[in-house]
């Protein structure tokens, strides 16, 4: 198969694949710039971040990296105009932004030249996105890991939304290798997001037992959560997930309302940091459907060879 050209405003990457943007602090400078430098969008997650934190990983990427990098920041976050501003600033490419909606981010990337790519759900969403200005909508199923928006799978959504837009459709949720990739091709398609085969990067900033985790975890180990943000999460059973699955509350003793909406059930940053500083049994694995198609932690460089070769080879 060949590889459709993915343009999204005036960026054009040579290969059509976006790394996902997965908080908190598993997609820092590193792993965006290895990304891009493939021929990829390298993407910085930078909900958990602070504003001067966000700003510094911006500028080690692009110390590392000549390629096409963005940032993913969740509506959700109450800092998310501050983190948007902080991006343009920095004269970021792109911004993506996901688990909620704002209107205000278009206008912002409007006036600064920057591309807006929202994640959706559903062919409304992304008509409305379209109308307000999006560059392009990255349409996330029920097979994505972390915050979900839908019940409803890639296979469903993105020939929906194909049909009520004209910007690039990038498909999300449950894309691991080079078949899953090529199959979102045949849907109509312009790109892919890829999270969770990131993670399991050398490159990725998680510490080396999140990424044992990773490989070792199989499709009876995935479990759905109900996150504090409001929306179900998709995780991999450990000891955290069993004991807010049974109804027990973990509060945060230092609360810091880094979150619009939160429930306080338990702190879903704090939970996420643990994860990935490689604190399993206090932390929250988010992760998508397919899991188990990840064997080993690979570099970058030998993840997209290896993606490209099985596109090349699908019939």
């Amino acid at each position: 198969m060949k590889l459709p050209k993915l343009q999204i405003g005036l960026l054009q990457p040579k290969i059509p694949i976006i790394q996902g943007g997965m908080a908190v602090k598993l997609s820092t400078s590193r792993l965006a710039a290895a990304v891009a430098d493939e021929g990829g969008i390298g993407v910085i997650a930078a909900s958990g971040m602070t504003t001067w934190e966000l700003r510094d990983e911006i500028r080690k990427a692009r110390s590392l990296s000549k390629g096409i990098i963005g940032v993913n920041i969740m509506f959700a976050v109450s800092v998310f105009s501050d983190l948007i501003k902080t991006a343009i600033e920095e004269k970021i490419d792109l911004i993506i932004s996901g688990a909620g909606f704002s209107r205000d981010m278009f206008p912002l990337g409007k006036e600064a030249n920057i591309p807006v790519v929202p994640i959706v759900s559903t062919a409304k969403l992304a008509a409305i996105s379209e109308k307000l200005g999006a560059a392009a909508v990255i349409v996330e199923g029920k097979e994505a890991g972390g915050h979900l928006g839908t019940e409803k799978s890639i296979r469903e959504i993105v020939p929906m939304v194909k049909n009520s837009v004209k910007i690039p459709v990038i498909a999300a949720g449950g894309i691991v290798d080079g078949n899953d990739v090529a199959n979102a091709f045949e849907l109509g398609a312009n790109g892919v997001q890829m999270g969770i085969r990131f993670a399991a990067s050398v490159e990725a900033n998680g510490a080396d037992s999140l990424k044992d985790v990773y490989i070792r975890a199989r499709s009876e180990d995935i479990v759905l959560i109900d996150s504090p943000v409001g929306y179900p999460g998709r995780a991999i059973r450990n000891e955290f997930t069993e004991k807010i699955s049974g109804g027990k509350t973990l509060p945060s003793a230092g609360c810091k309302q880094c979150l619009k909406y939160c429930a306080r059930n338990f702190c879903i940053m704090e939970s996420l940091k643990n994860a990935q500083k490689g604190d399993l049994k206090n932390g929250l694995i988010f992760s998508g459907q397919y899991i188990e198609k990840i064997r080993e932690i690979l570099s970058v460089k030998e993840i997209i060879r290896s993606l490209l070769q099985e596109v090349e080879a699908f019939t």
